[in-house]
């Protein structure tokens, strides 16, 4: 554990994306970048290319490079969102993986939270998975408040 919290919570959010990443090739065999991508999707759909972009933290680009394979696939359609715009949806075999593989990563970290070794004098019940849950979105919340610095 670093001493920093900067440097523990980037740690921790590094290694949680590479246990997803391996529990999803090994029961699913997509990587967590695709499943990111389509929970995403999920979560905000149906969406333009430039707001998936701005929510995925990358470039339009980056995902407009992406969506030929995927629709080839069968995860996600296109359609016209008037002028250049072009609006991206899950199909039903993307909102199948979203569901079945978000619930079992969901279980996977719930599973972690009630690890007696986060607080041995307390029952692994007391962690409230729903509490903390609430607390990271609004730490997150505040962060995007703040802006960046300039």
């Amino acid at each position: 554990m670093a001493a920093r919290i900067t440097v523990t919570l980037h740690e921790l959010v590094a290694e949680l994306d590479i246990y997803a990443d391996a529990v999803l090739r090994e029961r699913h065999g997509v990587s967590y970048n695709l499943f990111e991508f389509l929970a995403t999707l999920a979560e905000l759909g149906p969406i333009d290319i430039t707001g998936l972009a701005r929510c995925l933290r990358v470039t339009k680009a980056a995902v407009s490079k992406r969506v030929p394979a995927l629709v080839a696939d069968g995860w996600i359609t296109t359609e016209s969102g008037g002028g250049r715009r072009i609006v991206l949806s899950l199909t039903p075999r993307g909102a199948d993986l979203v569901e079945s593989a978000g619930g079992e990563l969901e279980t996977e970290f719930t599973d972690m939270l009630a690890d007696p070794r986060l607080d041995p004098a307390v029952s692994p019940a007391a962690i409230d998975r729903e509490r903390l849950n609430r607390h990271l979105a609004t730490l997150t919340a505040i962060v995007i408040e703040k802006g960046h610095p300039a």
